[in-house]
């Protein structure tokens, strides 16, 4: 690998140890100087207290000593962080004091995620985050440089899909068709069709000048206005800079995605990995034919997979990430019975439910319209509940629990269809998951 220097040890393997690229310790000698900003932060009086008795030339010789230190904490840091690749196992040793190895079984990695924030495109670098089957937090590679990044990628996803290691380096990244881009004039006018982006901006409107006319005072008021202002910004101008440029494509791999304006991500959803998706319909939305669509992937970051889309679109984009499955439509959602409107007034339209051979579907919300989809063989139990208030009007909620922690519920159906549905769909979830296909990259590639 180009930038990636190999160092001059073995990990007793045979395989050669390797260094991240030369700009890292750039990025870890701000580490020493994010500890003191923190403290500052946290404590904003006592800081100002201490710099106040600060002569300007301890000043200096304090900015003398710590520069000098960042930086060599930096170089240590890179100097001794390592990185080998085996025929089984990807290792990790990092550490200038405590040593830690991380040892990541090449056939339990299901993602590989690359992500290039603004300063790292401008230096030519890129991160390698890994998804691993039974980790919540995500190792990483940073930084490597950009083409190095992806080639190691490609060659760790080979591995991972049972290619000989002689030969896993030659197989190069997985092509890839484009199936959606998302026009940023889109995203644009679907941001502001979304209630929760006038909801948190007419709310750092009106909340801060309440709190001014009860308090007067101007901490009390700062304290309320900046989170709503940075929920506000979040809501809009954060997610076009986040979604901004999306783009789907297909591969072998699997579905890959492309996003942002100022940071850059390359993601992609591991094939079977999938549990859940949820079609999402704002209200304003609807008259355009608008959908969003979210998903949960076991032991994945991935939450989004089309942020705005035509809904044709989309259902055929969920075709692809749910093999077999065809997006139930209206007439085939099954509303809550009437008498649920003394349980949940006026809001119990919003509930319905839909099952086919190979999923269960559940719809939820009235304003905001989710249709979640669980395929059969990735629920993990079913549940049903039922209040003393349900009870008294005969309805009961059936729950299904997913792979990814995650929990489907059909609210409000008839109590007597609510028990029939908790066998039967046990026993589809037991077929579906003896009939379903085994979790592989790549099966495809040629």
């Amino acid at each position: 690998m180009g930038d990636a220097s190999a160092g001059n040890g073995r990990d007793g393997t045979g395989s050669a140890e390797r260094r991240l690229h030369p700009v890292t310790p750039l990025r870890r000698a701000w580490a020493p100087i994010a500890v003191l900003v923190g403290w500052a932060v946290h404590d904003p009086d006592g800081a100002q207290r201490n710099l106040s008795r600060l002569t300007t030339t301890t000043l200096l010789t304090g900015l003398a000593v710590l520069v000098p230190a960042a930086a060599l904490y930096g170089f240590c840091s890179w100097w001794f962080t390592h990185f080998a690749v085996t025929d089984t196992e990807l290792r990790i040793r990092t550490g200038l004091v405590f040593r830690r190895t991380a040892h990541i079984r090449l056939e339990r990695i299901q993602a590989i995620d690359v992500t290039q924030p603004l300063l790292a495109r401008v230096a030519g670098v890129a991160k390698l985050k890994l998804d691993v089957v039974g980790t919540d937090k995500k190792d990483e590679l940073a930084f490597l440089g950009d083409g190095d990044a992806r080639a190691l990628r490609a060659e760790l996803l080979a591995r991972a899909a049972g290619f000989a290691p002689e030969t896993a380096h030659e197989v190069g990244e997985a092509p890839s068709r484009q199936l959606l881009r998302v026009p940023p004039g889109v995203l644009a006018v679907s941001l502001l069709l979304t209630g929760a982006t006038w909801g948190t901006l007419a709310a750092a409107l009106v909340v801060p000048p309440v709190v001014w006319l009860v308090t007067h005072s101007l901490w009390t008021v700062l304290a309320v206005a900046l989170p709503l202002l940075g929920a506000a910004g979040a809501s809009s101008v954060g997610r076009f800079v986040t979604e901004y440029d999306w783009t789907v494509g297909e591969s072998p791999d699997g579905l890959r995605i492309d996003h942002g304006l100022l940071d850059r991500a390359h993601e992609t959803v591991p094939p079977g990995r999938v549990q859940t998706v949820r079609i999402v319909e704002p209200l304003l939305w609807r008259r355009r034919g608008w959908v969003r669509v979210e998903l949960d992937v076991a032991g994945s970051a991935n939450s989004v997979l089309l942020p705005v889309a035509p809904r044709a679109i989309a259902e055929d984009v969920v075709t692809r990430v749910l093999p077999g499955v065809t997006v139930p439509d209206a007439a085939a959602v099954s509303p809550s019975p009437r008498r649920a409107r003394w349980c949940v007034p006026v809001w119990w339209r919003g509930y319905g439910l839909a099952v086919t051979d190979a999923v269960f579907a559940a719809r939820s919300g009235l304003l905001r319209r989710t249709l979640a989809l669980v395929p059969h063989a990735k629920v993990q139990s079913v549940r049903l509940s039922q209040g003393p208030w349900e009870r008294a009007r005969g309805v009961a909620d059936v729950h299904v629990d997913t792979g990814a922690g995650k929990t489907v519920t059909a609210r409000l159906r008839d109590a007597a269809e609510a028990r029939v549905l908790l066998a039967a769909q046990a026993e589809r979830s037991r077929t579906g998951r003896r009939d379903a296909r085994p979790d592989r990259w790549m099966t495809h590639r040629t």
